[in-house]
């Protein structure tokens, strides 16, 4: 990490793999995820993560030992009580706010580090309190904003982004604004806000700093993803399909092929392969994601919509064998699944079943 980026504290990498070991349907990637989270507890010393893993949890994805385990709060117990200790010596000293609200930072960060959120919230809060510059509250509110996000407390990130956002309208620098931005981003992701993820994401692609909660392939991903349901054909081509930074990363990120694919396929009408790269993309990209995978099956439904809509949009009528051959489908599948869309009015036409026709409606 260079000196510039912000701490990963906490690692985002930990919590995304206890979501997939908590996933029946992601077994090939469990043992991935099961060495990467032994291996930072034990070098880290995460007590109370592990505990909340293999012990806590009401669907535990660890197995527990109560003799690690211990030895782990021993050596958690050691650091904060120095923590603590230096705190005491700063206040005795009468060093001065600045000195205490670091020391209390300090001991914040190593709670949020190893997992113990109460203490790590509370903590953090304190060292808000005695800081005295706006630069550094907003610093140490997006630390908490992390913690939020690390245990999936959607309602506690959007209370701590308006605060965070209250301060940056007072004096946030660029570089925290974009810091903001990225977090706002991925919290309307979280909650199925594509539209304001979209304008967020893309945005943050050609200026992400925020190393601290995703990588810049991870960006790519949601960027995409959001993109590629909210965006109409001219923004598509020209925020996703045409993106520098996206282009950039292609020939490099295996991980981007499926949505970019789906993004292609769809702009391009080329339907033939268009529901082979969404289901792709829902098995690589929104299942194994803690924020999108409770969106997948919206997902889905809606990008089909779109296609359907799409394609619909060139014909006053169409049989439903050329339009199931088009998307490669059975002609029982695309009826039920038109079926799904047309009574709410998600697709503007009608079935004709007697002649096998969809008809587009006049509005």
């Amino acid at each position: 990490m260079s000196e510039d980026e912000t701490p990963r504290i906490p690692d985002f990498k930990l919590a995304d793999s206890a979501f997939v070991l908590s996933q029946p349907g992601l077994t090939s990637r469990h043992n991935e995820a099961r060495s990467y989270l032994l291996t930072q507890i034990k070098e880290e010393k995460l007590a109370p993560y592990y505990a909340l893993l293999a012990r806590d949890s009401s669907s535990p994805v660890l197995e527990w030992d109560e003799t690690f385990y211990n030895s782990l709060v021993a050596a958690n117990e050691a650091e904060i009580e120095s923590l603590k200790k230096s705190i005491q010596e700063v206040e005795e000293k009468d060093e001065g706010q600045l000195e205490t609200a670091e020391g209390y930072k300090r001991l914040g960060d190593y709670y949020a580090r190893i997992g113990d959120r109460n203490n790590a919230i509370t903590t953090l809060k304190k060292a808000y309190e005695l800081t005295p510059s706006t630069g550094a509250k907003i610093d140490i509110s997006l630390t908490i904003t992390r913690i939020g996000f690390f245990f999936g407390d959607t309602v506690f990130v959007e209370k701590q982004l308006e605060q965070t956002n209250t301060l940056i309208e007072k004096g946030g620098d660029w570089e925290r604004r974009n810091r903001y931005k990225m977090y706002k981003g991925l919290y309307s992701l979280s909650i199925r806000d594509f539209e304001t993820a979209s304008t967020l994401l893309i945005d943050s692609l050609a200026t992400f700093t925020s190393t601290e909660i995703s990588t810049y392939e991870q960006l790519a991903q949601y960027a995409s993803i959001a993109g590629a349901i909210t965006l109409n054909r001219v923004d598509l081509k020209k925020r996703i399909i045409d993106s520098p930074e996206l282009l950039s990363l292609l020939p490099t990120t295996p991980e981007l092929a499926p949505i970019s694919s789906l993004v292609i396929s769809l702009y391009t009408s080329d339907y033939q392969p268009y529901f082979k790269y969404l289901l792709q993309t829902n098995d690589e990209i929104m299942l194994p994601s803690r924020y999108l995978s409770a969106h997948a099956n919206f997902y889905l439904r809606e990008m089909r919509r779109r296609a359907y809509a799409q394609l619909l949009e060139s014909y006053k009528a169409l049989s439903l064998k050329s339009m199931a051959e088009a998307f490669g489908v059975s002609v029982e599948f695309l009826d039920a699944d038109l079926c799904r869309f047309i009574p709410n009015k998600k697709l503007n036409c009608v079935i004709d079943r007697v002649n096998g026709i969809v008809e587009k409606q006049t509005r």
